[in-house]
């Protein structure tokens, strides 16, 4: 999950109350506090409400859950005659498009950070590390409308952000720090996604990197945003982007965006969705009655439009960056927190039973003390990855007792895990900006052949971890179980030949252990030493 550092100062201003308060209450609204500086605070955030990785996000929230300020923003949207045209090579590389235009904005160092860490935070939360969405945010002076988006030949030249000399696109896939980490985006394409202003000056090269001609300082005023990418969240983002720099004084104008077939499109679109709720509908969830005036109370507390249609509905107008809204049940969880889940009167089940630990909760537990004891922390990824990181990532060959998803909603997410490992190794790759050592453990199922499996993996990632380490933990771990086990050379190609080996149990392999190999750690895009092991606790 997203952790977002929040400045105290910026959070009490948009806010419009101390920072005491705030902390008290944040928790409230589905967040858990990280940590408390001096100047500021790391607050972690569920991934559904990405409209929440901001301060500015976080304080148009608080300032409905605390009563300051209920019901909905409104965010006016000025025509600006901007236009943007795709031509028909972006259609088969890149092809959905949004784009505003925001004036006004008064930038100060804490500003400008808090919005670049949005961009991030959505990149992950809602772009798959960019894949469906990646945004870029420019500095409006330098550049002239119309603009264009493109797919350009590889030889294009333009400066990208930290570097001060061209580079042509070729180049930045092979030799920019961000060009190699997210050159795989644009696999198998002959030409390259590119923003052109009027003057063929390059604004960005989208997924990848923004020029430097169009970087954002404490001196930038107007900005044009560009997000683009392969689904719907592309429109979700630019309406979380410019609900935030609104909320600090700037002023939105929309964008035409021209398409090769002579159609159009005017973005951003700030309209909200509308629903209805019945009282019945809510009490079947939360167990507690409500008038139907309660709850439009709380659902305006919670930054919605909502006014009672007669004694049973309720009419909602959806705020535009809410993401998270699929169903009236995510309406009704609002309500919840509104209420407080500690407010909600508990009700005894009709049914009685008499229950006990399940053995395999018990060996989990006992496999968690031992783990947690040994210095590692546990983590809970989930169960659905790809071929490309339970595989390909990891130097394996595909295998045939795979569990695949019938109707995969997103290429990130297309088979079950058969091993532990290469969850964990994301989760490091994802947590690269804490400090060393780290050291995680997931003591969870695997599914083989259909059938669930009970594995235990752990990784250490630091600058001097080696096979030595590892051992020892592996040892410590079945010595603590009192299983006596002997190892053998391994041929796991995800580790480093000769130093890894397979762990055997009366002469049976039940896991294996060593040094990741150097071109899997590259490949999750890690930048230290990485030891692992796993083991097939059911054998």
């Amino acid at each position: 999950m997203p952790i977002i550092t929040l400045d105290y100062e910026d959070l009490e201003k948009l806010t419009g109350t101390d920072r005491d308060s705030i902390i008290d209450r944040v928790p409230m609204i589905g967040a858990d506090i990280e940590r408390l500086e001096e100047k500021s605070i790391d607050i972690e955030f569920f991934p559904d409400r990405p409209d929440l990785y901001s301060v500015e996000g976080v304080s148009r929230a608080m300032r409905g859950f605390m009563d300051i300020e209920t019901g909905p923003v409104i965010y006016d949207i000025n025509d600006s005659d901007v236009e943007i045209s795709l031509d028909e090579d972006i259609n088969n590389i890149r092809p959905v498009l949004a784009c505003a235009i925001v004036r006004g904005v008064k930038f100060t160092e804490s500003s400008i950070k808090s919005l670049m860490d949005l961009q991030e935070s959505l990149h992950w939360g809602l772009g798959r590390d960019r894949k469906k969405v990646s945004i870029g945010v420019h500095d409006l002076s330098g550049i002239k409308p119309p603009f264009k988006y493109i797919g350009a030949d590889p030889s294009v030249e333009f400066v990208p952000l930290d570097f001060t000399e061209p580079m042509n696109l070729a180049d930045i896939l092979e030799k920019h720090p961000k060009g190699t980490r997210f050159a795989h985006l644009l696999d198998g394409y002959s030409k390259y996604p590119l923003i052109l202003d009027a003057k063929d000056q390059v604004l960005s090269f989208p997924p990848i990197i923004n020029g430097t001609l169009t970087m954002v300082d404490k001196n930038t005023t107007d900005l044009f945003i560009d997000v683009t990418g392969l689904s719907a969240e592309v429109y979700t983002a630019l309406n979380i982007v410019v609900a935030a720099l609104a909320d600090r004084g700037g002023r939105i104008e929309s964008v035409k965006i021209n398409y090769p077939d002579g159609e159009s499109k005017i973005t951003p679109d700030l309209s909200p969705e509308k629903h209805i709720i019945s009282m019945d509908e809510v009490k079947s969830l939360v167990g507690m009655d409500f008038t139907s005036e309660e709850v439009a109370g709380h659902l305006r507390k919670m930054r919605y439009a909502a006014s009672p249609a007669d004694t049973n509905t309720v009419e909602i107008e959806i705020p535009p960056y809410r993401a998270d809204i699929l169903h009236n049940y995510d309406i009704i969880e609002d309500i919840a927190i509104s209420v407080g889940f500690d407010n909600i009167e508990a009700i005894f089940p009709s049914t009685s039973t008499t229950g006990e630990a399940h053995p395999l909760s018990l060996l989990q537990d006992s496999i968690r003390e031992i783990m947690v004891g040994l210095g590692y922390s546990e983590v809970m990824p989930f169960t659905l990855t790809s071929e490309k990181v339970h595989f390909d990532n990891m130097r394996r060959a595909h295998t045939e007792d795979v569990t695949p998803v019938m109707h995969p909603i997103s290429e990130d997410q297309t088979m079950i895990r058969t091993t532990l490992l290469p969850n964990q190794l994301e989760i490091l790759s994802l947590n690269q900006h804490h400090e060393l050592p780290q050291r995680i453990f997931e003591v969870g199922e695997a599914i083989v052949n259909c059938a669930n499996k009970l594995h235990l993996a752990a990784t250490s990632i630091h600058a001097l971890a080696n096979f030595e380490e590892i051992r020892e933990i592996v040892d410590s771990m079945m010595m603590e179980r009192n299983i006596p086990y002997s190892v053998k050379p391994s041929e796991d190609p995800a580790f480093i030949e000769g130093r890894r080996v397979d762990i055997l149990v009366n002469d049976t392999k039940v896991g294996v252990m060593g040094e990741i190999h150097p071109q899997v750690i590259l490949n999750f895009g890690l930048g230290q030493p990485v030891v692992g092991f796993e083991i097939n606790l059911d054998e």
